[in-house]
């Protein structure tokens, strides 16, 4: 199997999966046999956070320890890749140890190359998480489980001038929170979408994008409804020190009860990065799109936008800033939430198989509803460690 289709497929497979790894380090593989590896990891990491539930009032802060072992098996064939991972987050809170959890992340990637015209990754995943931040404190923690399986056929080679892509994803949110608390957000998601690429120049292709999601929720079936979009856009790779994606276009969300009115608005995801240095990167994302409701709306109109940079000052050491600002307006409900969050971090590449790291993140969230404001400071440390 080519290099090339490595890195680009199977990369594409770990991103739909939500699962990527992004190593600062450079870990060393254990070979099990003809194409066959193992890398293990170690990420340890105290952190102090000043408001853990994200509330307005009565917050509680506590010294955090987190221990994240990730475990990667990965096979290569001569025009397939498979990948299988598996990391346990355990968090263990000082202050309040009833808030002690463990989260559980499995992916599993696939991706052949059947020929030059034809290609396809499939990817599926189960993640089961815990989440203290919860605006109310009388209720437990956010207990729940996302499952998912799903692929991306590509047909047209590469260096063609026409590509086009059809995906496939079908996903499960289930809560375990005890009294059926959250029950209502429970819903399957089944999503489909087509995409054709013109190639304009050596590097850069014009786009035409449809999508159809179908939203199917268990016991809150009022909110059954399905989104339809189509964007136009173009994409780049290493132009002028820049590479990225611009799709712009409009959406409409349609819902089964006709007591609720159906949502309409303008769609956009912009992902692009300028590297006017080698060791020195920005990279900006904007998004605006209507997502599924929470606290009694029956959708949300999100758009964030987050701008960040990365430096390597000397050949260990590096940065990253981050800024997002987000603007979420919760549909036939009376609230817009305006969420600014700021992040630093600075990275010290120790030895080949160690990194440590500092940072700090700074969270403030201005509601227009009662006692849905807050302000969050995290500061933390961490040592990420492979063979």
């Amino acid at each position: 199997m080519s290099m090339n289709f490595k890195t680009s497929s199977l990369a594409a497979a770990i991103s739909v999966a939500l699962c990527a790894n992004a190593w600062a380090l450079e870990p060393q593989s254990i070979k099990l046999g003809d194409g066959l590896t193992f890398t293990p990891s170690l990420q340890v990491s105290e952190r102090y956070d000043d408001n853990f539930r994200a509330v307005e009032k009565n917050e509680e802060s506590s010294w955090i320890t987190g221990i994240t072992p990730t475990f990667t098996l990965a096979a290569e064939g001569r025009k397939s890749a498979y990948e299988l991972t598996y990391s346990a987050n355990t968090d263990i809170f000082h202050s309040s140890h009833n808030d002690d959890n463990t989260d559980h992340h499995l992916t599993a990637n696939a991706g052949f190359e059947f020929d030059a015209r034809n290609r396809l990754v499939l990817s599926a995943g189960h993640h089961k998480v815990e989440e203290t931040a919860s605006l109310d404190q009388n209720a437990e923690n956010d207990k729940y489980s996302t499952s998912n399986i799903g692929g991306l056929y590509t047909f047209g080679a590469k260096t063609a001038r026409t590509q086009l892509d059809f995906g496939a994803n079908y996903e499960e949110l289930r809560y375990q929170n005890s009294n059926n608390l959250n029950a209502d957000k429970e819903r399957d998601t089944t999503a489909l979408s087509s995409t054709a690429y013109y190639r304009v120049a050596p590097k850069t292709r014009l786009l035409v994008e449809a999508r159809h999601t179908d939203y199917d929720y268990v016991t809150n079936t009022r909110l059954n409804s399905n989104n339809i979009a189509l964007l136009g856009g173009v994409t780049w790779e290493a132009t002028a020190k820049t590479t990225g994606t611009v799709k712009i276009g409009a959406e409409k969300k349609r819902f089964d009860d006709s007591s609720i009115d159906d949502k309409s608005g303008s769609l956009w995801e912009v992902g692009a990065s300028w590297a006017p240095r080698t060791y020195s990167t920005f990279n900006l994302n904007t998004r605006r799109a209507l997502d599924e409701g929470d606290s009694g709306a029956s959708s949300i109109q999100s758009q964030s936008t987050t701008l960040s940079w990365n430096h390597e000052w000397l050949d260990r050491l590096s940065s990253d800033v981050s800024y997002t600002y987000s603007d979420q307006e919760y549909q036939d409900v009376k609230r817009d939430d305006k969420i600014k969050t700021l992040g630093l971090g600075l990275t010290y590449e120790m030895r080949r198989w160690l990194d440590i790291g500092v940072g700090y993140k700074y969270s403030e969230n201005d509601s227009s509803a009662a006692n849905e404001s807050y302000e969050r400071n995290i500061y933390s440390i961490s040592f990420t460690a492979s063979l």
